[in-house]
């Protein structure tokens, strides 16, 4: 058996002011962001991972630094990237600018999985690039609990394609900042243990 504890990034600013961040924008994690990491790092620090995997983008790494720090062999790969929002990322969540942002997202709901924004991804390119990197990370030998910091919209979707729910299911799973969900592989079948944990986030001031 596999154990994967699988958590999103820290608060960035596009997070707090609002704006869509997607793969495309590769921002650092704020001064919330840091604390939320340090919170999650503390809760967890003596939990024996055996390998930490990252997307390529620099709030995944930010946020479980000091984890590597600890020597803990490190692997970034592209297919953990968040959704590419296309034209979309860096517009504000406002009722003039995010509507097709909004009704994108309602169409994947209702099973229209193949709309995308221009110059974005859909939620099937998004799960078949996760799968190929998780092909990767289960090939990998001793490595039996692995931390994985990954992004909001990505995790939704990693967790459908892992319970085979439909990926018009993905918003039935929350995510928060540094939240955390734990997998179990069995070597044949995942299954969730924990849902979105974030008890470790009460230390961490309201922004």
């Amino acid at each position: 058996m596999k154990q994967f504890y699988i958590i999103r990034h820290g608060e960035t600013e596009y997070n707090r002011i609002g704006m869509v961040q997607g793969s495309g924008i590769d921002a650092p994690l704020n001064e919330t962001g840091e604390q939320q990491a340090e919170a999650f790092y503390q809760a967890y620090k003596d939990v024996s991972f055996d390998k930490i995997y990252t997307s390529n983008l620099i709030r995944t790494e930010q946020t479980v630094k000091k984890f590597i720090a600890k020597d803990i062999p490190h692997e970034a790969l592209p297919g953990l990237r968040e959704i590419s929002w296309g034209v979309q990322e860096g517009v504000a969540f406002t009722p003039e600018t995010s509507t097709e942002y909004q009704e994108t997202a309602k169409d994947w709901s209702r099973g229209n999985l193949e709309r995308r924004i221009e110059g974005g991804e859909n939620p099937i390119e998004v799960a078949a690039r996760q799968q190929e990197a998780f092909e990767h990370i289960l090939a990998q030998p001793n490595e039996d609990r692995v931390l994985i910091c990954t992004h909001g919209r990505a995790m939704r979707i990693m967790m459908c394609w892992m319970l085979k729910h439909p990926l018009s299911m993905m918003d039935q799973f929350k995510h928060t900042n540094t939240g955390l969900y734990v997998v179990n592989w069995t070597g044949s079948q995942f299954s969730i243990e924990v849902h979105n944990a974030t008890e470790h986030l009460e230390t961490v001031p309201a922004g």
